[in-house]
């Protein structure tokens, strides 16, 4: 009982703090600012970043500005999904490792700031097979083969046997 309503409690949380998070990204701030979002929020130099924000309105358009760290300019576009503008630039090869602020400026007037971190040393995501030990064998094994052959065949009569037993009443004292 107890497990479940901290399991529904933290759920809620979760839940009102998503929206909380949504609800300041989907509408511009008392000063006309948005929220902007940066994909990856942590690159490479070299790297290609998308930058998200509701911030235009729909079908909205802007320019953003990556100059603190010598990207300069990018527009944004509408985007696939309904309210958000969308653009991208590309991370100099250049750049030092640090934060750096993104700025974008709508078509209706409205702003957007973000923030990137630059590190050299970007961790990436484990990607290919992992050899863990289980699968297939190299080859048939023969003498594994008879071995494990003999063990089900003295399992299938030890289970014949028993049953027999059992059908005709007698039973071990």
């Amino acid at each position: 009982m107890r497990t479940t309503a901290r399991l529904l409690t933290g759920t809620a949380l979760v839940a009102f703090s998503f929206g909380v998070c949504l609800g300041g990204a989907t509408g511009a701030s008392a000063g006309d600012r948005g929220e902007l979002d940066l994909y990856p929020s942590t690159s490479a130099p070299g790297g290609t970043v998308t930058v998200n924000t509701t911030a235009c309105g729909k079908n909205g358009h802007g320019r953003g500005d990556a100059s603190s760290l010598s990207a300069g300019e990018f527009l944004l576009r509408p985007g696939d999904y309904k309210d958000i503008a969308v653009g991208q630039f590309r991370v100099p090869e250049n750049t030092r490792a640090g934060g750096y602020g993104i700025f974008v400026r709508c078509e209706n007037g409205r702003e957007a700031r973000g923030a990137l971190t630059v590190e050299h040393h970007v961790r990436h995501q484990p990607s290919g097979h992992v050899k863990t030990g289980v699968g297939g064998s190299v080859g048939p094994d023969t003498t594994q083969i008879a071995a494990g052959a003999a063990l089900l065949a003295a399992a299938a009569v030890g289970g014949t046997r028993l049953l027999r037993r059992r059908a005709s009443g007698a039973q071990d004292s």
